[in-house]
């Protein structure tokens, strides 16, 4: 693959960034392998095999009645029963995990929460459920919450913010009155209010939080369209009739994209941590869901099972550590000043 000298450059400074590096890789695997956490922990097998069909019970619903059982609802294959009718005329094939983040441990031979052994590797929570398997989907749902969230945010900033750099005027006045009244509410605790009153999900959370993450960009946007439209190629442009929109697109916002790539790992930490703090307080994700602040609630809440607030605290400062050093290298990179 051919790269230009710039692009070459650039990946060059992030290489060679070793800690923000390998940071970048060892994030990489475990989100991948975070997305097929229910081939990786799961109550129900990846492959079963039965009278000669083959199945994927965690894409489909296969009632107990087709193994022979008595019930028309879906099989439990954690039933020692369901086990030994698919045995009869087949196999199956479970995860490495026999557990999914909402499976409880009815077997436990300690109240829960239990400590680790080999069954629960990461012992089990205050409702007996695998930590193990709750962090993997946490870790997961954490992750593409705060994506989108940046994703999204982004958008928005960069548009408002080239907007505003752009025309400048009463245009540039009017959005940035506007921003500093909107930047000045308190957003943890309008969060709060209107999670009490309104059934918290993930759609909601994120619309939410997106009514104010979209201000973290759009200054730095701003600064660079409002430096970037008084260079001669931009006014060249303009004296060649080309539109505004297309000047915008294509000559001013890949300029304004190096600030805007520098900040997003920092945004998305940034994101996953907001998400963290208001599942810790009970207003986040809703009751039952992978949360990681809901595991260090839980940690809070059973001093005497400190497996639960160390593997969430582990799990997090892994998380946002990676990402910190993730955005260190993406700086590296795009600063033109450093060279290898």
């Amino acid at each position: 693959m051919h790269f230009s000298p710039l692009t070459k450059r650039r990946l060059d400074n992030f290489i060679g960034n070793k800690r923000g590096y390998y940071s970048a890789l060892i994030f990489s695997f475990i989100f991948i392998a975070t997305l097929f956490a229910e081939f990786l922990a799961n109550d129900k097998p990846i492959f079963v095999y039965f009278d000669s069909k083959i199945h994927f019970p965690t894409v489909e619903k296969i009632p107990e009645v087709y193994f022979g059982g008595e019930f028309e609802t879906e099989a439990d294959y954690k039933d020692p029963f369901v086990k030994k009718l698919i045995n009869q005329n087949g196999f199956f094939i479970m995860p490495l995990i026999e557990y999914s983040f909402d499976t409880i441990n009815y077997d436990l031979k300690v109240p829960s929460p239990s400590p680790p052994t080999f069954e629960n590797l990461l012992g089990t929570d205050d409702q007996g459920r695998d930590v193990l398997a709750r962090l993997i989907y946490g870790f997961r749902i954490s992750v593409f919450f705060g994506l989108i969230l940046t994703i999204l945010s982004s958008i928005i900033g960069i548009i408002v913010g080239g907007l505003q750099g752009f025309y400048g005027g009463k245009v540039d006045l009017l959005v940035q009155r506007f921003i500093e009244v909107w930047s000045g509410l308190p957003v943890l605790y309008l969060l709060i209010i209107i999670s009490s009153f309104i059934e918290p999900s993930f759609w909601i959370l994120l619309l939410i939080m997106l009514l104010f993450s979209w201000m973290s960009l759009e200054g730095v946007v701003r600064a660079e369209f409002l430096r970037a439209r008084n260079f001669e190629y931009v006014k060249a442009a303009k004296a060649l009739g080309v539109k505004n929109l297309v000047i915008m697109y294509k000559h001013v916002l890949p300029n304004a994209m190096v600030a805007t790539l520098t900040l997003m790992p920092f945004i998305l930490s940034g994101s996953i941590a907001t998400l963290t703090s208001l599942d810790f307080l009970g207003f986040g994700l809703p009751p039952g869901s992978p949360s990681l602040g809901e595991m260090v609630a839980q940690g809070k809440a059973n001093l005497q099972a400190p497996w639960l607030g160390i593997s969430a605290f582990f799990t997090l400062s892994l998380q946002l550590s990676l990402l910190v050093f993730i955005g260190e290298a993406v700086r590296d990179a795009f600063d033109p000043r450093k060279v290898l």
